[in-house]
C-alpha cells in the first residue's frame, strides 16, 4: 500500500473545509483552543455528574454554542419559571346556542350519573370483595384452628369443588382417614343412636365403649373407662341447670365418694398384683382378705425395721403402717380388726374409728371431730411415726396442709387423701382455716399446680386422672382431647357419654372456645364446648366417612346455633356443602320423580326441613347449581324456576360449545323441564313462565347460531316476544311490560338476532334478483314476487326499529346504532 504524501494529505483538508463550508446539518464552530478547552471541560463535568452521557446534550452545547448561548444557565432559568399563572381557569362564556347548551347539559348529566354509578360499583365491589375475603379467612382461621389438634393430613382440608377465594381444593375420596379406635368408636355410636331412633330403652352407652375399649389391648384405656363409670354412678337431680346441679351439695359428695372408692379399688388391686407377684416374701399363706393382703405387702414394700414408729405390732408387723395401708384399700373392717388387736395400745382411737365407719360419708360427728383434733395437736402432729399422724389427719380432716410427704410418693395417694380430707359442713372459728372444700381442692390442681407441676404431656393419662376424679370433667376432656392425637377420641366419646347424662356444663354461645369460664359460675367450673368438639373432632374424616360424621352430629339435636337453628340440622348442611355427598346423605330424585332416600333419613327427623335448610345454606354460598338440585330434591319448584332462571339468563345467547356452562345448565334445565311437565309440576306463574320461554330463546339462539335461519324466524314468530308488523308494535311494548327482568335482559340480543335474520334473507335475496337480472331474463311475475317479499322484509325490519324505540328499557348503546346500521342497508 502506497503511503499519501504530504501534498495529498493537504489536499483532503482543504476539501473536508470546503464541504464544510458548503452547509450540512450543522454550522461551523469558530472558537479557539481556550474556549474548546472550557466548553469540553464543562460537557466533561456534566457527565461526570449525570453517570452516563447524554447525545442530546451535547449536541445542544454544539449547536447553541456557536451563538453565543450557554445552555447550562439557560436550563437552571428555565427551571425557576412557574407555570401556576399559565393555566388558571378563565370566565365562563355563555353560550348563546340554545341547542348546543341543551345538548352539553344532557351529556354533562349522563356522564355525572356514569361517573356516580361507577363510583357506586366499585365501592360495592371492593366491599364485597372484602366482606368474601374476611368471610373466606374466618373460616381458614377455624380450620387451622382445629387442624392444630388434627393430624396434619387435616391442614387446611377442603372439600371438593368448593369455591374458595384462598385455596386449592383437595379431594381425599375412595380412602377413610378414621384409623381402627375410631372405626371401633363410631360402631358403638352407630347402635346407640339407632336404638334411640326407634324408641325403647337405651342402651349403657358407658358400657358400650367399655367393652369396645378391651379390644384395643391397652390397659390405660381400660382404666379410663372404668373411671368414666365410677364417677358416673351417682344420683342425677331433675334439674334443668347443670351448673346448679354440679353445685349442688349432694351431687358434689357423690362425686367425692366414688372417687375415692375408686382409687382405693385401684390401690387394692395393685396390693394383690404386688403379693401375687411375690408369693414368697409376702407368706400369706393363703388367707383371703384385706388384712393379710397388706400385711403381705408390707413385707415386700416396707422396710424393716422402720424408725420412728409407735404403739407396736400386729402379728409382727408396725401397728399404724397396717391401718393406713387399709384405709388406703378402702376396708374399713380390715382397720378395725387391726385395731381391736391393738387397742390397748392406740388409747381412744378405736373409738373414732367406730364413729367413722357407722358415718354414711366418711365423717366424724363436730364434737368427736373437735375431741380427735385437740388430741391430734397435742399428741400426735410431733409424732416421729408418720403414718400415725397421715391416719389422724385422714380421719380427722385436720391439717390439711401437709402433704404427708413421708408416706405418700405417688400422685393418686396425694389425690386420695386429698378427697379424703374433704368436708362439706360449715365449721366456724379456728377449725375453719384447716377446712379443706371440694372447690378449694379443684382451684388447687387446676390453677395452682396445672399441667407443668404433674408433667402432663409426658404422662396425660395421669392428669386426666387428677381432673377427673377431682369432679372436673370439663377441664379433664380439653385436656385429653389437645394432648395427643391418639387420645383424642377417647375425650371425644368420654364427652359424649357426659353429654348424654346431662353431666356436662356447657357454654351459652356456641361460637366460644372448646373450654371456657363463665363470670356467673362457682369457681373453678369451666364450661365445655361440646358443640365443637364434635365438629373438630369429625373434620378429619367427614370427607372420606360421611355417613360415620352423621352419626356424630345426630348426637348435637338438642344444641341451637347463634341464629336458633338445630345444630343437627347446621353441621349437616356444613357437611353436604363441603363433602358434595348430596345423594349418599340426602338421598336422589328417580326417573319417575320419587325421591330414593338417603343417609339421613335413617334418624327419622323432618327430612323436608333439612332439605329446605341444606338448599337455602348452599344458595347462600352462591352454589346456584347445587342449590337447584337440592331444592328439586325438597320438591320447592318455586325455588328451582327462580334459581334457574337467574343462571339461564345471562347464557341464553351465548353460542353452544362442547363442555361449557351454558350446555351443562341448558341439560339440566330441560331435564327438569321434561319430568315438570310429566308430573304437572308448576311454580308460581311468573316464574313458570318465564323458565320455559328462557328454554324456548335458547333453542332460537342454537337456531341462529347453527345458521339456521328460516327454523330460528319462524321460532321467534312462535314466541311472539316481537313485532313483525307495524300493527302489532303497540302490543308487544304493553306485553314487554309483563316479562321478568330475566326475560327483558336478553331484549337487545334477541331484537339483533332477529334483525340480523331479516338483513340476511334480504341480502340473499337481492344478490339473487341481481344476478337473474344480468343473466337469463325473469319472468315478471316472479319479480313482483321478490319485490314484494322484499318490501315485506324492510316493513319488519321497520317494525323492530319502531318497537326498539318505545321499549321502556334501557339498552346498551350500541343496539340501537346496529339495529340502525342494518334497517338502513335494507333500504
Amino acid at each position: 500500500m502506497e503511503v499519501d504524501s504530504f501534498d495529498d494529505l493537504l489536499r483532503d483538508a482543504e476539501q473536508l473545509t470546503a464541504n464544510v463550508d458548503s452547509g450540512g446539518e450543522l454550522p461551523r464552530v469558530e472558537r479557539n483552543l481556550h474556549q474548546i478547552m472550557e466548553t469540553s471541560q464543562r460537557l466533561w463535568t456534566k457527565t461526570a455528574q449525570v453517570g452516563v452521557p447524554d447525545a442530546a446534550d451535547v449536541k445542544a452545547s454544539i449547536l447553541l454554542g456557536s451563538k453565543g448561548l450557554d445552555v447550562p444557565r439557560i436550563s437552571q432559568r428555565l427551571e425557576t419559571l412557574s407555570a401556576t399563572k399559565t393555566f388558571e381557569p378563565l370566565e365562563p362564556i355563555a353560550d348563546t346556542d340554545i341547542q348546543s347548551f341543551l345538548r352539553n347539559e344532557r351529556e354533562n348529566a349522563v356522564l355525572a350519573v356514569i361517573q356516580e354509578t361507577k363510583k357506586n360499583t366499585l365501592q360495592q365491589t371492593e366491599k364485597r370483595f372484602w366482606e368474601t375475603m374476611q368471610s373466606e379467612w374466618q373460616e381458614q382461621r377455624q380450620r387451622i384452628l382445629n387442624a392444630l389438634i388434627s393430624s396434619g393430613e387435616d391442614l387446611l382440608d377442603i372439600g371438593p369443588d368448593t369455591e374458595s377465594m384462598l385455596s386449592e381444593t383437595v379431594a381425599m375420596d375412595g380412602r377413610s382417614t378414621m384409623d381402627s379406635v375410631e372405626m371401633a368408636y363410631a360402631r358403638q355410636v352407630y347402635l346407640y343412636n339407632d336404638r334411640v331412633v326407634h324408641g325403647g330403652v337405651r342402651p349403657n352407652l358407658i358400657q358400650l365403649f367399655e367393652q369396645i375399649s378391651l379390644q384395643f389391648e391397652d390397659k390405660r384405656v381400660s382404666e379410663l373407662w372404668a373411671m368414666v363409670r365410677e364417677m358416673t354412678s351417682v344420683p342425677l337431680i331433675s334439674t334443668v341447670d347443670t351448673v346448679q346441679a354440679r353445685s349442688a351439695q349432694e351431687m358434689q359428695m357423690a362425686f367425692v365418694r366414688q372417687a375415692r372408692s375408686y382409687l382405693e379399688n385401684s390401690y387394692l388391686k395393685y396390693i394383690s398384683t404386688i403379693v401375687g407377684e411375690n408369693l414368697q416374701r409376702a407368706q400369706v399363706g393363703g388367707i383371703p382378705g384385706t388384712f393379710h393382703r397388706v400385711q403381705g405387702f408390707m413385707k415386700v414394700k416396707l422396710p424393716h425395721p422402720v424408725p420412728g414408729l409407735e404403739d407396736g405390732e400386729v402379728n409382727g408387723q408396725p401397728v399404724w403402717p397396717i391401718i393406713y395401708y387399709c384405709l388406703r384399700c378402702g376396708d374399713l373392717d380390715a382397720v378395725l380388726h387391726a385395731v381391736q388387736r391393738a387397742a390397748q395400745d392406740l388409747g381412744e382411737f378405736e373409738e373414732y374409728l367406730k364413729e367413722y365407719m357407722d358415718s354414711e360419708d366418711r365423717r366424724l360427728s363436730p364434737n368427736m371431730q373437735t375431741k380427735l383434733r385437740i388430741h391430734y395437736r397435742s399428741n400426735v402432729r410431733n409424732s416421729p411415726d408418720p403414718y400415725k399422724r397421715a391416719v389422724y389427719c385422714l380421719i380427722g380432716c385436720c391439717d390439711t396442709t401437709d402433704s404427708h410427704s413421708e408416706v405418700i410418693s405417688k400422685t393418686e395417694d396425694y389425690l386420695w387423701l386429698k378427697l379424703s380430707q374433704v368436708s362439706f359442713v360449715e365449721e366456724s372459728g379456728p377449725s375453719s382455716l384447716d377446712r379443706l372444700t371440694l372447690p378449694q381442692l379443684q382451684t388447687t390442681l387446676l390453677e395452682e399446680y396445672g399441667e407443668n407441676h404433674f408433667s402432663a404431656h409426658q404422662n396425660p393419662y395421669l392428669y386426666f386422672q387428677v381432673l377427673f376424679l377431682s369432679a372436673q370433667f370439663e377441664a379433664a376432656i380439653e385436656f385429653l382431647s389437645r394432648s395427643d392425637l391418639r387420645l383424642r377420641c377417647h375425650a371425644v366419646h368420654t364427652a359424649i357419654v357426659l353429654y348424654e347424662m346431662g353431666l356436662l356444663v356447657l357454654p351459652a354461645n356456641i361460637q366460644t372456645q372448646v373450654l371456657s369460664k363463665h363470670l356467673d359460675d362457682p369457681s373453678p367450673m369451666r364450661r365445655l364446648n361440646f358443640a365443637r368438639l364434635i365438629s373438630m373432632y369429625t373434620s378429619k374424616f367427614e370427607n372420606t366417612d360421611p355417613r360415620e360424621a352423621l352419626q356424630y352430629f345426630y348426637l348435637l339435636r338438642g344444641l341451637k346455633d347463634h341464629q336458633g337453628e338445630n345444630l343437627f340440622i347446621t353441621c349437616l348442611s356444613e357437611m353436604v356443602i363441603e363433602t358434595r355427598e348430596f345423594e349418599t346423605l340426602l338421598g336422589k330424585l328417580g326417573q319417575d320423580g320419587t325421591r330414593r332416600p338417603g343417609a339421613v333419613d335413617k334418624f327419622q327427623a323432618n327430612t323436608q326441613r333439612i332439605l329446605e335448610t341444606v338448599a337455602r345454606d348452599t344458595e347462600a354460598k352462591g352454589l346456584f347449581e347445587d342449590a337447584v338440585k337440592l331444592y328439586d330434591l325438597a320438591r320447592n319448584a318455586d325455588k328451582v324456576l327462580e334459581i334457574l332462571n337467574r343462571l339461564l339468563s345471562p347464557i341464553v345467547a351465548v353460542p353452544k360449545s362442547g363442555q361449557s356452562n351454558r350446555q351443562r345448565l341448558q341439560a339440566l334445565a330441560v331435564a327438569i323441564a321434561g319430568r315438570f311437565q310429566s308430573q304437572a309440576v308448576t311454580g308460581n306463574q311468573s316464574n313458570t313462565k318465564s323458565f320455559y320461554l328462557l328454554l324456548d330463546l335458547m333453542t332460537f339462539f342454537d337456531e341462529y347460531h347453527g345458521r339456521e335461519l328460516d327454523r330460528a324466524l319462524e321460532t321467534i314468530k312462535t314466541l311472539q316476544l316481537v313485532p313483525l308488523t307495524p300493527e302489532t308494535v303497540d302490543d308487544k311494548v304493553n306485553a314487554f311490560k309483563q316479562y321478568t327482568d330475566e326475560v327483558r335482559r336478553n331484549m337487545p340480543d334477541i331484537l339483533l338476532a332477529t334483525m340480523n335474520i331479516l338483513h340476511t334473507k334480504y341480502r340473499n335475496t337481492r344478490n339473487t334478483t341481481l344476478q337473474n337480472a344480468q343473466g337469463r331474463p325473469t319472468a315478471r311475475s316472479e319479480d313482483g314476487g321478490k319485490e314484494s317479499y322484499l318490501a315485506d322484509l324492510r316493513r319488519q325490519a321497520k317494525s323492530l326499529i319502531t318497537f326498539a324505540g318505545m321499549l321502556p328499557y334501557r339498552m346498551p348503546g350500541d343496539t340501537n346504532a346496529r339495529l340502525v346500521q342494518m334497517e338502513v342497508l335494507m333500504n
